[in-house]
């Protein structure tokens, strides 16, 4: 193929290093996931955002989580339309194939998504709320959070407070699908809301007895 090229050079590298090292030191581990495939105790929905490690976070070793990436880790409502919904896909991979006892939300702070989504519902972004836009289309899922924060006078504070709305309304909307519902209902499922700090290093979690955040100490 014309367009295929070399693996970047340091990429290659790393690899070498982790066949070396890490696998070299579980090659048994490694070769046992292969054989008995995936167990996991719990889904992770979190941002594509390259500084959010949730891996590093939760200190996980290989086949403990299912990690599911996107733009502002959202999930939109059940509409089962015949388009193509791969968050969708995945929550429901998760909870009726692999049985995760839990499933987790985590934003984090200064999310470019939220800070796109901002601009786009205030009128400033129009190349976002042009309807080409993938990222603009699915931003949308986020308007409401937008509508729910946008009487916050200062700017930084309601971006922050749409980033929370974010895991807010993907929380919402996980109840939405009936497989979800009907497992969290049954106490097979729990669903759990994270807000995470990059350059604090903290993490907040959504408590619905309170509506709202709370420092996870």
């Amino acid at each position: 193929m014309e367009y295929a090229r070399k693996l970047p050079g340091y990429l290659v590298n790393r690899f070498r290093g982790w066949q070396a090292t890490s696998y070299a030191e579980n090659k048994s581990w490694f070769r046992h996931l292969a054989q008995e495939g995936q167990h996991p105790r719990s889904m992770l929905i979190a941002c594509c955002d390259s500084r959010v490690h949730v891996t590093s976070m939760f200190g996980a070793d290989p086949g403990e989580f299912f990690i599911h990436r996107n733009i502002a880790n959202l999930v939109p409502p059940y509409s089962p339309d015949g388009d193509h919904h791969g968050t969708s896909a995945a929550v429901e991979y998760a909870v009726t194939a692999l049985k995760v006892a839990h499933l987790l939300i985590v934003g984090h702070s200064n999310c470019g998504g939220v800070r796109g989504c901002h601009d786009m519902c205030a009128g400033k972004a129009p190349e976002l709320a042009s309807g080409s836009s993938f990222v603009g289309n699915w931003m949308e899922i986020l308007r409401p959070g937008y509508d729910r924060t946008k009487e916050i006078e200062d700017a930084e504070a309601r971006i922050t407070a749409m980033e929370r709305e974010a895991v807010k309304i993907s929380l919402e909307n996980l109840m939405t699908f009936p497989f979800v519902r009907n497992a969290v209902e049954d106490e097979r499922l729990t669903l759990h809301g994270l807000w995470h700090n990059i350059g604090e290093g903290t993490l907040d979690v959504y408590d619905p007895d309170v509506g709202g955040f709370v420092p996870v100490t």
